[in-house]
């Protein structure tokens, strides 16, 4: 505008409002804080560029002192195994369930987390629910065999708890084979405990895996009735311990790194729970003339025991510094109970002698490392254990104070379960797997590897194994892609 033109009243006020206003900014000094806070951003924005003559300010360097902890594979370390989580405690669970030609759901169950029932349609996790029917209807029927069976004066098709011990026999290792179809893909997933349903009327095998999963394959299904296998889910974490009553109505009781012990009650249809605890639960176990108590290994060394008939705890024990791997009673003498532990030792007690304080100890064998499982042979002459240490021990003698160290390698990775020697058919031989796809067998008499199990179809490492009660050498092996191989003789 030409300084001659006279200014109206509104422009002069305005002219005056933006003297006014950049006089009160300049004495605020906004501006060069707004160009102070611009350069701080588009640094912010620019990428770093690392510059090894850059020096740290005093704080960053007082900070950069503090130990810097590299996390590197064992492996890579040039060491061992860690056994602490060999048998996937410390596993990832939030590995991915694909489906597959058994009809496996994409995701785990929603499990309640609170001790209340679930009904086994509800856990049944196959695609056809009258598959959950069947399966029931098959274990009712077995049932109403035996009861028939022991009616006729016959024998029973489950155990007579007059037997103290199971049928035994010697078998020919050279003659065990394994056929195609005795082959099958039972769950998902790591299978950490294998057992054959105590039965001469069909070979029936249960397994329970690293997902909570129990599955059952009836390896005699007819073509009619598919492929012979149910899958369910009853527990939201690693299955640690599956036993089956062995007499009448069959049930099964299963136990979990999630706390929880349920009963699978084929009457009620339902996986009832029992007890639930605030630690995981490694190892369960039954006396074999006393069905109305359950043996848990709770939380770290605690041994306890669960009484089903008053609904409660009755007694527990603190036996070993760490986890409580395996239980196992004496068939011969039902008092004397093993353990094995993690803190590297194998203990064998009698329970008669356990009162409100920790009962003494009959035997301790050491190892090296953890003791993954403690077996008595079908005598009870014997007891096995099982270390990451490379070592099989064998206990012997009228109080086993004789020890023999059988070396065996192992040490699996954390992909598979922790290998655990069991007894055969009798105490000649032990069956363990090994990291070549085959099954040791070690002579008692000998102390040595005497034989190996192979087979061009068996395809993974076998870890966990069963040796059928009343079929002598019929051998379950489980393996960490969640197959069960039958080994029988030709």
């Amino acid at each position: 505008m030409a300084p001659s033109q006279k200014l109206t009243d509104y422009e002069r006020r305005r002219l005056e409002n933006i003297k006014r206003n950049e006089e009160m900014l300049a004495a605020l000094k906004i501006q060069s804080r707004l160009s102070d806070l611009s350069a701080a951003t588009a640094a912010a924005k620019r990428p770093r560029v690392q510059n090894k003559s850059y020096k740290l300010s005093p704080e960053k360097k007082q900070k950069s002192e503090a130990p810097i902890v590299l996390r590197r594979s064992l492996r890579t370390q040039g060491k061992p195994p860690d056994a602490s989580v060999a048998d996937g405690l410390k596993d990832d669970f939030d590995e991915s369930i694909k489906k597959n030609k058994i009809g496996l759901q994409s995701s785990p169950k929603k499990l309640p987390t609170e001790p209340v029932p679930i009904n086994m349609k509800d856990a049944f996790s196959g695609e056809n629910n009258g598959s959950n029917q069947q399966l029931i209807e098959t274990i009712k029927g077995l049932s109403r065999k035996s009861q028939l069976d022991e009616n006729a004066d016959q024998e029973p098709i489950f155990c007579d708890l007059k037997k103290k011990r199971r049928p035994s026999g010697s078998v020919d290792i050279e003659s065990l084979r394994l056929e195609p179809e005795n082959i099958a893909r039972v769950v998902p997933g790591r299978i950490l405990n294998v057992k054959f349903f105590p039965t001469t009327g069909m070979r029936m095998v249960v397994v329970g895996n690293k997902f909570g999963n129990i599955g059952f394959w009836n390896a005699d299904a007819k073509e009619e009735d598919g492929d012979g296998i149910y899958l369910y889910q009853p527990h939201s974490a690693p299955v640690s311990g599956i036993v089956i009553e062995s007499f009448s109505m069959p049930k099964m009781y299963t136990c979990c790194y999630d706390g929880f012990i349920r009963l699978m009650d084929i009457e009620k249809e339902l996986f009832d729970s029992l007890y639930l605890s605030d630690y995981s639960i490694y190892a369960l176990s039954q006396r074999p003339d006393d069905m109305n108590s359950l043996y848990y290994a709770e939380g770290n060394g605690k041994l306890g025991i669960w009484d089903l008939r008053a609904g409660k705890s009755s007694s527990s024990w603190s036996l070993h510094e760490d986890r409580i791997n395996s239980i196992d009673f004496n068939l011969e003498d039902n008092f004397i109970l093993a353990t094995s532990s993690t803190d590297g030792t194998a203990c064998i007690w009698d329970m008669r002698n356990a009162g409100s304080k920790k009962p003494k100890s009959l035997r301790t064998v050491h190892h090296k490392r953890a003791v993954h499982s403690a077996y008595f042979s079908q005598s009870g002459r014997f007891l096995a254990t099982t270390s990451f240490d490379d070592k099989i021990g064998l206990l012997s003698g009228a109080n086993y104070e004789d020890v023999s160290m059988i070396g065996h390698y192992n040490q699996t990775g954390r992909w598979i379960s922790s290998f655990r020697a069991i007894w055969g058919w009798d105490d000649s031989y032990i069956f363990i797997g090994n990291m070549r796809r085959g099954v040791d067998v070690i002579s008692t008499d000998k102390q040595r590897i005497v034989s190996t199990l192979q087979s061009e179809h068996m395809s993974a490492i076998q870890t966990r194994f069963d040796a059928h009660q009343y079929e002598v050498g019929m051998l379950a092996g489980a393996t960490a892609g969640g197959q069960v191989y039958l080994w029988t003789p030709s």
